[in-house]
């Protein structure tokens, strides 16, 4: 059995999703949202650090994958959200965790079996292979379709 974590990065809201699989078998063990209550970015980065390194002590995964930068239109948001996976990639590597990087495109054909799916498809998808029932953050689903796209990665 290998336990995964996956992170959907994010200066304000960064979402985190841990799911164990062994062969063809995907297992739910916990998701969140880790919500930055500072103002200034070296904080927030802090916040994000910190949080991230107690989700990994309290479920020890054996592997944590993440959302690769996308560029966007704003160069502003781009470089806080790169702060955000510094941070996330930091925490992940200060507990000796493989880090491996999958492009947004890549986790929705996993996930969904189209790259241009929706943020809903995904959480449909996410929930339908998790067995998730009720309610599930956006950030929370985007994080356990990364670590999906891991499993199946891992798998083949």
């Amino acid at each position: 059995m290998m336990i995964v974590l996956g992170i959907d990065p994010g200066s304000r809201v960064t979402g985190y999703g841990v799911i164990s699989f062994h062969k063809n078998k995907l297992n739910y063990l916990g998701s969140g949202c880790i919500k930055t209550t500072s103002s200034d970015i070296p904080s927030k980065i802090g916040e994000i650090f910190q949080d991230l390194t107690a989700v990994i002590l309290e479920f020890r995964p054996h592997i944590c994958a993440i959302e690769n930068v996308f560029m966007g239109k704003n160069p502003g948001s781009a470089l806080k959200l790169g702060q955000a996976r510094g941070s996330a990639i930091a925490a992940a590597k200060n507990q000796n965790l493989d880090v491996l990087e999958f492009a947004p495109r890549t986790i929705k054909q996993h996930v969904v079996g189209k790259g241009s799916a929706s943020k809903e498809q995904v959480k449909h998808m996410v929930c339908y292979l998790l067995n998730i029932q009720g309610k599930l953050q956006i950030d929370a689903s985007d994080a356990l379709a990364i670590s999906i796209c891991c499993a199946h990665n891992i798998r083949t």
